[in-house]
């Protein structure tokens, strides 16, 4: 499995993560949830140069070309519901893309919130039967909503290719969906990996909650 690392290269991109990760920054939802929806352009942008392509003729008003265009199905899927904003960046890009929505949760198993479980509740979504697919969620931290999201996907059908999308990643959450997708048809792409996560299991250094951020506070 190929772990793409987009901080490994300058580019807008650290522009975007930069203020997503600013707690000053972070006051301004709109902004927040629009720099979201960048970095997942600039994914997208970056996946698109991974399918398949083949030429295509297309008539202007002048005469007749041939232009390369991408030949798989696409199907993107995000996790609810920090993954919105993310998602619509790639939507922005992949506007032919049908679409697939995964309820994952994470949920403190123990009172001192330092232990992590994940519920999968609710999906809609076509069969990725024979699709490339992509799955969108900002936080790969533990690794457990991205690797839930992706089980209840492969119940529909055998995906052609899986390319898993993260704002952040850390090494464990690497490690847990490295276990969870077959190694021949999956790549993981990350603006940026961190160090690891606090006794709460969040990304440090991180820029705290998705959700939260992008939505506001939940009970």
């Amino acid at each position: 499995m190929e772990i793409i690392n987009l901080s490994e290269q300058n580019s807008v991109l650290n522009r975007y993560m930069s203020e997503v990760r600013d707690r000053h920054y972070q006051n301004n939802r709109q902004l927040f949830r629009n720099n979201i929806r960048r970095i997942g352009q600039v994914m997208a942008f970056e996946i698109s140069k991974r399918l398949d392509y083949a030429p295509q003729e297309v008539t202007t008003p002048l005469g007749t070309l041939d232009i390369s265009l991408p030949t798989d199905t696409l199907l993107l899927a995000t996790v609810l519901r920090a993954g919105l904003p993310f998602h619509e960046g790639f939507l922005d890009v992949f506007d032919h893309a049908d679409c697939a929505f995964v309820s994952a949760y994470r949920m403190y198993t123990n009172r001192e919130h330092t232990e992590v479980g994940v519920h999968a509740e609710y999906m809609a979504a076509p069969s990725i039967e024979g699709r490339t697919v992509i799955i969108a969620d900002p936080m790969l931290a533990t690794g457990g909503s991205m690797a839930a999201a992706y089980e209840a996907l492969a119940k529909t059908g055998k995906a052609k290719a899986v390319h898993i999308a993260a704002v952040i990643a850390t090494p464990e959450g690497l490690d847990v969906v490295k276990q969870a997708l077959p190694d021949e048809q999956a790549t993981i792409w990350c603006a940026a990996i961190d160090p690891g996560m606090n006794e709460h299991k969040y990304i440090v250094p991180g820029f705290g909650d998705a959700g939260d951020l992008c939505y506001g506070g939940k009970l």
